[in-house]
Formats: structure tokens, C-alpha cells, sequence
């Protein structure tokens, strides 16, 4: 159970990863969506780490 959740958690933080990459790489990146995934990609990181 505890490893489907922290698989789950690997592949948000990954998709978070490639929607900030997405978004940096836009000819007007939105730095508010930017700061924002950043924030819950931290989150997500740091529920890894105490998992």
C-alpha cells in the first residue's frame, strides 16, 4: 500500500517537473503558474521524504 502511495507521489512530482520545464520554456512564461507549481512540486517532495 505504502509503495503504490509513494509511486503515485514520484509521478506527480515528475509531471509537476515537466509542467514547470512546459511553462520556463513558453516565449512569456506565467511566473505566477510557475512559483505555484514550484510550491506544490516542494510539497510533494517533501510528503516523499516523510513517507
Amino acid at each position: 500500500m505504502q509503495n503504490a502511495h509513494l509511486s503515485a507521489l514520484e509521478a506527480k512530482h515528475a509531471t509537476l517537473d515537466r509542467r514547470i520545464s512546459i511553462e520556463s520554456q513558453r516565449p512569456l512564461p506565467d511566473q505566477m503558474i510557475i512559483a505555484q507549481l514550484k510550491r506544490e512540486k516542494l510539497r510533494v517532495k517533501e510528503e516523499i521524504a516523510f513517507t
